[in-house]
């Protein structure tokens, strides 16, 4: 007698409409594509009971694990992905877990009954503001990929007064180790005693790059928070700790890299250093 499980798994692996195992895998929320690609490469990933390869195709029937444990699998549509945002405060890591013993951001985030939260991009220890958390994998690498190029938008405090050729050569681009960086907008929004403060725009995400560059011309950032990542803004209600669900309409656009039109104009020109007083 057929055992009408094995059955359906057969027809599952001989139907041309089965997804990837990377692309399963990312919709669980178990990492970026890319990431499993690699897994699969290492023969961590295995397929009714074979060492998966790249190129299998499977359905929610199969049984797929990774590193000997079953993963839970069921057709998943774009809508039951949660996307999270998350005011980051100074002094979190953006790791699941840290050898220091400091605060991580997923302490805060709210448990998930399937899949898990991956955060898009990261942010230093010292650097508060935005953070993106979705449940979709291959969303996560989509946004965080170089070839999206969404912006990034940071409110930055240095220590002293930056001059005009200072600006022009941030506008302009300057060497770091890692090659040639620039910021894509720029603009000047206050002054303190000892202090000055801008708005910057990226469209990556290097390894601590707002506050390299400002150190290739010789300032010191004091602080600096994100306040923008593609079309999702830091909502003004949320507070440092606060997290809240993304609405349908800010998921749709985020994953578009849809991005505001009042944003994307080039910022007008501004005298800098203001006049004495102002």
């Amino acid at each position: 007698m057929s055992d009408p499980q094995s059955e359906a798994k057969s027809d599952a692996k001989s139907d041309p409409k089965g997804e990837r195992i990377q692309k399963l895998l990312a919709a669980a929320g178990l990492g970026s594509r890319r990431g499993i690609e690699g897994w699969i490469e290492a023969g961590r990933v295995t397929l009714n009971g074979r060492i998966a390869r790249l190129g299998d195709r499977a359905t929610s029937l199969e049984e797929i694990r990774v590193d000997g444990q079953p993963v839970a699998l069921r057709p998943t549509a774009a809508a039951d992905h949660a996307l999270l945002l998350y005011h980051k405060p100074v002094g979190e890591v953006t790791t699941r877990s840290d050898p220091e013993q400091r605060p991580t951001v997923f302490e805060r985030l709210p448990p998930r009954s399937s899949g898990r939260w991956v955060v898009v991009g990261r942010l230093d220890v010292n650097t508060s503001g935005l953070l993106l958390f979705t449940t979709d994998g291959e969303l996560a690498h989509r946004l965080m990929h170089p070839s999206s190029e969404l912006e990034r938008e940071y409110r930055v405090e240095v220590r002293g007064y930056p001059d005009r050729d200072a600006l022009d050569r941030l506008r302009a681009g300057v060497l770091l180790e890692d090659g040639q960086a620039a910021f894509e907008r720029l603009k000047p929004v206050a002054m303190r005693p000892g202090h000055s403060s801008f708005e910057v725009v990226l469209r990556e995400g290097r390894n601590r790059e707002v506050r390299r560059l400002w150190e290739a011309v010789g300032f010191e950032v004091s602080s600096l928070m994100r306040r923008r990542y593609g079309s999702i803004s830091l909502p003004p209600e949320l507070r440092p700790g606060q997290w809240r669900l993304a609405t349908t309409e800010e998921q749709t656009l985020l994953a578009a890299g849809a991005v505001p039109k009042a944003r994307a104009a080039a910022a007008a020109p501004h005298a800098w250093p203001p006049p004495a007083g102002g």
